[in-house]
């Protein structure tokens, strides 16, 4: 099955999203039971065709479950080489062995990394370095300049003005890696790095940045008690505009709560949603391509995979939701919650 299309001769400027065809989606999707939440869809305006799951390695996944997920579908890999890098470390071989040189699956992988070091262009060789020798790999699918906010800001203005130079092939950043890792075909037709991404902890700033052509995928966190991208990202994004950008969550299950936790004063019987749930909800937003996912086990992934085929929620089960994050914010009294608002166990 097909995934990802690598055709080699789009230009980079030239931004043509439909190389995945409708076709080759249905096949990719007919695996799952076909829903108003497809499993696989396209990343915003790249090429890249991925699951709307997504794993990172927050939760200390193993290698061996990791390899499950991808067996499961699940195509979109998040790796981390310097910040919170001890808990990624535990899926390193098995990121390896999915899209380390001379892997037959390569192609079926989305690679997305991260650096959270943002200085200068010139540095990012010495992180897509280390990446590199992490896993031992081509090229990375996706880039990601990490945890963007109003600090570190001019800081990315000068990164992301390099994008030119780093993403796609016949580029400095893989003539660099060429010469430090030596020359393979696929380096030579994907580039180091094919596509540039930013995470934003900063809704304004992801906002100005949605329509910048430097930039390729926006990620966000978002969730039922943090919901400001409903306002300043969500809205901004048509999801048949096939020249926005792609749009990863993150935090769907809490930041400093656990959301799958029942918050004070939620009344006796409602509805409290779990882990899965979470991720369902940021994937039935407007321009959600993925929700990325911290996982611990294949159980997990299992149950995240299950939810997700039940397609989006209704705008009741929404709106209920919503309240459930307001009582989590404080955001709401328990005496002034809307009794025709609550939903109850299901």
């Amino acid at each position: 099955m097909k995934i990802t299309n690598l055709n080699p001769d789009i230009p980079k400027h030239d931004i043509q999203p439909q190389l995945t065809t409708p076709d080759e989606l249905a096949l990719a999707n007919s695996r799952f039971a076909k829903s108003d939440l497809p499993f696989y869809r396209k990343l915003g305006r790249t090429n890249l065709t991925v699951s709307s799951l997504g794993l990172g390695g927050g939760g200390q996944i193993s290698s061996e479950d990791t390899l499950y997920a991808f067996d499961q579908g699940i195509n979109y890999f998040f790796y981390s080489s310097d910040l919170h890098q001890y808990f990624y470390s535990s899926m390193r071989p098995a990121l390896r062995q999915l899209c380390g040189r001379g892997s037959s699956m390569r192609e079926k992988v989305v690679l997305a990394t991260v650096s959270y070091m943002i200085r200068t262009p010139d540095t990012i060789y010495t992180y897509l370095y280390d990446q590199f020798i992490d896993l031992g790999i081509d090229y990375i699918d996706v880039f990601f300049w990490g945890w963007i906010d109003e600090y570190n800001h001019p800081a990315f203005e000068k990164c992301i003005s390099a994008s030119d130079d780093i993403r796609g092939p016949n580029t400095v950043c893989q003539r660099q890696m060429e010469r430090v890792f030596g020359v393979s075909e696929k380096l030579k037709k994907m580039g180091a790095v094919r596509y540039i991404g930013a995470s934003f902890h900063d809704h304004d700033l992801a906002k100005q940045w949605l329509n910048s052509s430097l930039l390729d995928v926006v990620m966000v966190r978002h969730n039922v008690a943090h919901r400001t991208a409903q306002r300043k990202v969500f809205p901004h994004l048509d999801v048949d505009d096939p020249h926005r950008p792609g749009i990863v969550t993150f935090k769907s299950s809490g930041m400093v709560n656990a959301l799958w936790e029942p918050p004070a004063g939620l009344p006796s019987g409602c509805w409290q949603p779990s882990v899965p749930d979470l991720y369902r909800y940021s994937l039935s937003q407007n321009s959600v391509d993925v929700a990325l996912a911290g996982w611990q086990n294949r159980e997990q992934v299992d149950a995240a995979i299950q939810a997700v085929q039940k397609g989006k929620f209704t705008p009741e089960e929404i709106d209920y939701l919503n309240l459930y994050g307001d009582l989590h914010r404080n955001r709401i009294k328990p005496d002034e919650i809307p009794t025709e608002r609550l939903l109850i166990s299901r």
